[in-house]
């Protein structure tokens, strides 16, 4: 599952870090939408506001659907069909959509079909692991894997907001797959968008961790495809929707279990270990240095190096083992993409505001 995330990049360096290639082969920036509902935070649960990455078409007529547009939207998917006036009478969760049931709920199969296919923006998900033979759970971070290079390591503090926006250039976010819908209060009034996002059987690495995990769009090809509702079926989209395991992860403080906590804090890496101590490596000791508030010594010149794909070799180590619920087989998603390709439904552009 997926019930808390982080995303507490600034703005210029959010939109930066999505930078993309429409079908013209140009370089571009996504634009925002309602940009002032955006509010970074180091830990995000539902029902706040997070950004997502979704076609332009959705909103202009005629544009091209591989132009891209964030939006801040509530975490929460509140179906366009809902009836109350108050969405938060909504009675079921729409935190996370399985992808083994997507087709048979109508809250996720409707936009669906309408091509509302969306991609939830986080430097990565928390999740807990219960500790075995207590009630106690440990927490994690899991992102993906960052690439080490010369201009990120030279850098040693983070005193000052500027220093904050050149520290996080480099992170690759990590990108989820999600359903958005609008929801049109009954007496009227502002249209709510709101998203949820789609889970999966948990790859290898992070089984020992939790059974469920979001479903990761690894690189740009899945990203453009997914979001692409105007050239992209919904067929071919949720071939797209898988366990991915280009994943990484350390554990974190308990001071991220209250939702309220917003601090670096709930991202530095902890020492699981009593006796023995546990050296970061990789990408935690890259976030480290990111989250440092205190310049280091001093070292001598380094040779410069190529990039390197850099995965932390300790937090494997770390992990308890324990039992898992048994995965669900013969989904009804692999069901539905077995049949015959039927037409689908045009994508009808929500609600402008």
């Amino acid at each position: 599952m997926c019930g808390r995330t982080s995303c507490h990049l600034p703005r210029d360096v959010l939109t930066r870090a999505c930078a993309y290639q429409n079908q013209q082969g140009q370089q571009r920036l996504p634009e925002w939408r309602d940009a002032d509902k955006y509010c970074p935070s180091y830990n995000k649960s539902p029902q706040s506001n997070s950004p997502v990455l979704l076609s332009r078409l959705h909103f202009e007529k005629g544009a091209d659907s591989s132009e891209r547009i964030i939006a801040p939207m509530q975490w929460g998917l509140v179906p366009s069909w809902f009836k109350e006036s108050d969405p938060s009478k909504l009675q079921f969760n729409t935190t996370n959509c399985r992808s083994d049931t997507i087709m048979e709920k109508r809250s996720f199969k409707m936009p669906l079909g309408k091509g509302r296919r969306c991609v939830v923006l986080a430097d990565g998900f928390y999740e807990w692991q219960r500790c075995q033979g207590t009630s106690q759970k440990q927490p994690y971070f899991i992102y993906f894997p960052q690439i080490k290079t010369e201009k990120s390591a030279s850098i040693g503090t983070a005193s000052s907001p500027e220093d904050w926006e050149k520290i996080w250039n480099d992170w690759r976010l990590l990108t989820m797959a999600g359903i958005f819908d609008c929801w049109e209060p009954p007496e009227g009034g502002d249209c709510l968008y709101s998203y949820t996002i789609i889970t999966v059987d948990s790859c290898k690495g992070l089984n020992d961790i939790h059974h469920r995990m979001p479903a990761i769009l690894d690189g740009e090809e899945a990203v453009s495809k997914w979001l692409d509702f105007g050239t992209v079926s919904t067929q071919d989209a949720l071939k797209l929707i898988h366990p991915t395991e280009n994943i990484t992860f350390h554990p974190v403080s308990t001071v991220v279990n209250n939702s309220q906590n917003n601090t670096p804090k709930c991202l530095v890496p902890v020492n699981l270990l009593v006796k023995k101590d546990l050296k970061a490596s990789g990408s935690s000791q890259k976030m480290l240095q990111w989250l440092a508030t205190k310049s280091p010594k001093k070292e001598g010149p380094k040779i410069p190096q190529k990039a390197e794909l850099d995965v932390p070799q300790w937090s494997i180590q770390s992990l308890q083992k324990r039992p898992f619920p048994t995965k669900r087989g013969g989904t009804g998603l692999e069901r539905w993409l077995k049949q015959e390709k039927e037409e689908e439904p045009v994508a009808k552009r929500p609600h402008s505001q």
